[in-house]
């Protein structure tokens, strides 16, 4: 079956108006204060939680 009508650029464009991408939701590092993704380690100093801190090795 063909469609009865054809799809206005406007109704198209209000269909995929929640398919844009969502930029990174960041937070700050309580330590460091450099910007990180939650619920992840910081890049800077290693820091995940309260009582857990990564040991980052320094480059040579």
């Amino acid at each position: 079956m063909l469609p009865v009508a054809r799809t206005s650029k406007s109704r198209k464009g209000m269909r995929r108006a929640h398919h844009a991408l969502k930029g990174a939701n960041f937070s700050k590092c309580p330590t460091c204060g450099k910007p990180k993704l939650p619920h992840r380690a910081c890049d800077g100093c290693g820091h995940v939680n309260r009582r857990l801190s990564l040991v980052k090795a320094e480059k040579a």
